[in-house]
């Protein structure tokens, strides 16, 4: 019995698909600093700082490597001096989120009120500060209030200076005292001067020398003294 032919059906050809071509990217973030440099977020930027070429840095420097410091500025300058450059640099250095570390309060300001604008300067800038010696951190809660109530007490002294000032003023009112500078010349001195400056041939200056007093300390006393005399001191 012959066999029936089975009829074969062509299967479609397979189409080979490519595979998606995976675009390597860079790691490294983008560094928002100008210079290149990279900056990680929450950086802790330290400030070591003496009065004078005799002291020494090394002990400042240890603590704040220690602490996590990943940039540190140092500095030989008094802390009374507003315009410190180490310290200016590192203000300009820190971003947003970073946190400025002292090894002790006084390093950063030599008074209460110095140290409370710096550090609200820090605070509108969303940079922390941190002090290791004093344990303050203004990162947290707990360092936030003791802070705050440095500035209460701060704004307290203040207060009473004012207070003091204002009384002592009014009890040396009362005793017929009046406060500033005793006059350099008196009501005859200015009569003197008067009669000298009316001679058109004696030099401001000269009248001023009589007088004791430099040509500007009698021209303020007698304003009208440089229209009178011509002449140059």
């Amino acid at each position: 019995m012959p066999k029936k032919a089975t009829r074969r059906i062509a299967s479609p050809a397979r189409t080979k698909q490519s595979r998606p071509v995976v675009s390597e990217k860079t790691t490294r973030s983008p560094s928002p600093r100008p210079d290149g440099e990279i900056h990680p977020k929450g950086m802790l930027i330290g400030y070591a700082r003496v009065s004078t070429l005799d002291q020494n840095l090394a002990l400042q420097r240890d603590a704040l490597s220690e602490a996590g410091c990943a940039k540190i500025f140092t500095e030989q300058m008094s802390g009374a001096v507003a315009d410190r450059p180490s310290l200016l640099d590192a203000l300009a250095y820190a971003r947003s989120g970073d946190t400025l570390v002292v090894w002790k309060l006084d390093r950063l300001a030599r008074s209460m009120k110095q140290l409370i604008e710096t550090v609200e300067k820090l605070r509108l800038r969303n940079i922390g500060f941190r002090s290791l010696t004093e344990a303050i951190d203004t990162t947290t809660a707990q360092g936030r209030l003791v802070f705050h109530m440095f500035g209460a007490l701060a704004e307290f002294e203040r207060s009473l200076i004012r207070e003091r000032t204002r009384a002592g003023l009014a009890a040396a009112k009362r005793a017929g005292r009046t406060g500033g500078r005793p006059a350099k010349l008196a009501e005859e001195d200015l009569d003197v001067a008067r009669t000298f400056l009316a001679n058109p041939d004696i030099a401001v200056s000269e009248v001023a020398s009589r007088l004791g007093v430099s040509p500007a300390t009698l021209y303020r006393y007698l304003p009208a003294a440089r229209s009178a005399n011509t002449y140059s001191c």
